[in-house]
């Protein structure tokens, strides 16, 4: 090891060997001849032009004291006349000023400096946090903001989408702390496994490996924060050994949340890569049973690693698509849903998210988190005596994919929503902007960045009170519903096209003739028997049923109105029928027998006129003869 250089010591050095053979006998002079003994050895001329020039320089420095005197008199006297004020430059130099158009158009050929647009973002955030004392007159709100979303899409690299996202979720003054902690890396945290190693012992050995750490929070008695380490963390004898997990800080909570108890049934509906997973057996103690399940077959390798190396023997692995579990599998006490989502809580572990993502993708993933929610909620098992609880969380911040989704899931399930059990972290929101959610959502938790110091992440627990699906009578309505509303539209048709055509003649209403006939006929016959029950004498018929059947003979069969539709072809038009009733042959011309029938009545003869069939005569002879005996 070598002296370290102390920059404030400067060591003077003296020339080099080629300076000292270039230069002659003054130079080895004067390093032994004093300044008084060199000025008698200069020449006369050279005494006096020395002599002068010391003369001339005192007397430019008198000369330039009395001005300076001069011109600060002046300038106090000018000040105190103006009223006894001073007046400077300084507060137009500080009031923050919306560029113009011109040069908001030089900005956009040249390339401004960032740390002109950071300062910009600062002034322009102080204008707006005051912005009824500090504006510009003439100007409005929505100008500084389009110019503070502009600079804030330049400086930090997000497109106009999310920015205008993170705008409406925080108050300007958190907004930059945000983005800025977005820009720096969350620190490494672990896990220690304590069906393995105590985190006593296992912070004692990872010190004496050459790492810096410290305890995480008191939220916690099992995380560990990494400051420094001389050896690779992922590589540890005591990593290797299984005796802790890599694990962020944010994703402890929704496993504390849960609270899992020894013995119980327990699905992880995401579980890659196996880090909550082996949390809850941890907690569990290997008892009980964990169905760790996860829709990527791939992913699901990195959980069956983490489940033998820590120990863990609880755990049954599968893959399914969690929309479809409650059909493979029900009746869980806990459930943990960890939904995927739009990742807009860990932009510093992924800064693609800062231009990859728009409305689209949020829609996206908000529709996906209200299916995997539903079919969560239905593999609980209300009537369990130790549980029925479901945990969901996401790692976004966006509004549509956490509070929305869980105040979804309120309408549709019989759920209520239960306190976390964390101590920190914000309040969900219960209104934002044109949104207007449960006043339950207030138990929700929502962890930030700059707040916390870990990703950014969402929490919400819920409790199952009943298993009947209240959307299953809905549906029936429904149906019953949309069926009536098919047929009123069916009938709104017909008549549409019925009345488009104009035409009422088709073949087709021969059917409808018998039907008509068949009712006729019918009416007849009741009209019969009932005159021949009430008046006990054989049924007449009146002059108005005889000169209606005469106008119902000569105008011929009654036709209905059915709609018909042409089409056009190559030989010409055809008439396609519409007709909802039976089918009728028509392959006879003249119709079926029953019309043939009905064309061939005659007038009944006068003779006829006043008899009775033989089934009438056999029932009303009883009755004759109980009159005659009287």
């Amino acid at each position: 090891m070598g002296r370290k250089l102390d920059p404030t010591n400067k060591v003077k050095r003296g020339p080099g060997k080629k300076a000292k053979k270039q230069h002659g006998a003054e130079v080895e002079l004067a390093k032994f001849i004093t300044d008084g003994e060199a000025f008698y050895l200069l020449l006369p001329i050279e005494k006096a032009a020395k002599k002068e020039k010391k003369l001339k320089d005192s007397m430019d420095l008198e000369s330039d004291e009395e001005e300076d005197d001069d011109e600060e008199e002046q300038k106090s006297n000018a000040d105190v006349d103006e009223d006894g004020t001073i007046q400077t430059n300084a507060e137009d130099m500080d009031k923050f000023r919306l560029p113009t158009a011109e040069e908001s158009e030089k900005e956009g050929v040249l390339s401004l400096d960032l740390k002109t647009v950071y300062q910009r973002i600062k002034d322009n955030i102080d204008v707006l946090c005051n912005f009824s004392s500090k504006r510009e007159e003439g100007k409005d709100r929505v100008e500084y903001l389009a110019l503070l979303r502009k600079d804030l899409c330049t400086y930090y690299s997000y497109n106009e989408f999310l920015v205008e996202k993170l705008m409406d979720l925080f108050p300007l003054s958190e907004l930059v702390d945000f983005l800025e902690a977005n820009e720096i890396h969350r620190p490494v945290t672990i896990r220690t496994n304590t069906l393995k190693a105590r985190r006593r012992d296992l912070a004692q050995a990872l010190i004496n490996r050459g790492v810096n750490l410290d305890p995480l929070g008191k939220w916690t008695k099992v995380g560990l924060v990494i400051f420094d380490s001389s050896v690779p963390i992922g590589a540890t004898p005591e990593y290797l050994a299984g005796h802790y997990m890599l694990q962020g800080a944010s994703s402890f909570l929704p496993v504390m949340a849960l609270s899992p108890q020894e013995g119980e049934l327990v699905l992880d509906m995401s579980s890659a890569p196996g880090g909550k997973t082996t949390y809850i057996a941890q907690l569990m103690r290997n008892t009980g049973v964990i169905v760790a399940n996860d829709a990527n077959k791939e992913r699901l390798k990195s959980v069956v690693g983490n489940i033998h190396r820590l120990g863990v023997t609880n755990t049954v692995v599968c893959n399914y698509d969690g929309r479809q579990f409650p059909k493979v599998m029900g009746g869980f006490d806990r459930v943990l849903l960890d939904a995927p989502c739009s990742g807009t809580g860990v932009i510093a572990k992924d800064p693609a998210v800062k231009t990859s993502k728009d409305e689209v993708d949020i829609q996206r993933s908000a529709h996906l988190q209200k299916e995997l929610i539903l079919s969560a909620i239905d593999s609980v098992n209300a009537a369990s005596p130790t549980g029925g609880y479901l945990v969901y969380c996401t790692c976004s911040i966006t509004v549509e994919e956490n509070e929305w989704v869980v105040d979804y899931a309120l309408k549709k399930r019989n759920v209520k929503l239960v306190p976390t059990g964390l101590d920190f972290g914000k309040e969900g929101f219960t209104s934002f902007k044109q949104f207007r959610f449960h006043p339950s959502l207030r138990l929700t938790r929502r962890f930030y960045p700059h707040s916390h110091n870990m990703d950014g992440f969402f929490v919400a627990k819920f409790k199952k009170f009943s298993n009947v699906i209240p959307s299953a009578a809905a549906g029936k309505g429904n149906t019953l519903y949309h069926s009536c509303m098919i047929k009123c539209v069916y009938v709104a048709l017909t008549v549409y096209l019925f009345m488009s055509t104009g035409d009422e003649k088709t073949d087709v209403a021969e059917a409808t003739e018998a039907a008509d006939s068949d009712k006729a006929s019918q009416t007849k016959a009741d009209g019969s028997k009932q005159n021949a029950k009430t008046n006990g004498a054989p049924a007449k018929k009146s002059g108005n049923l005889k000169s209606a059947e005469k106008k119902d003979l000569k105008a011929g069969p009654k036709k209905a109105k059915i709609a018909r539709m042409e089409v056009k072809t190559e030989k010409g038009t055809e008439v396609k029928k519409s007709f909802s009733g039976p089918k009728v042959s028509t392959a006879n011309k003249g119709g079926s027998k029953f019309e043939k029938k009905q064309g061939k009545k005659t007038k009944p003869s006068m003779k006829n006129k006043n008899r009775t069939g033989k089934n009438k005569f056999k029932k009303m002879k009883p009755k004759w003869q109980k009159q005659n005996k009287k």
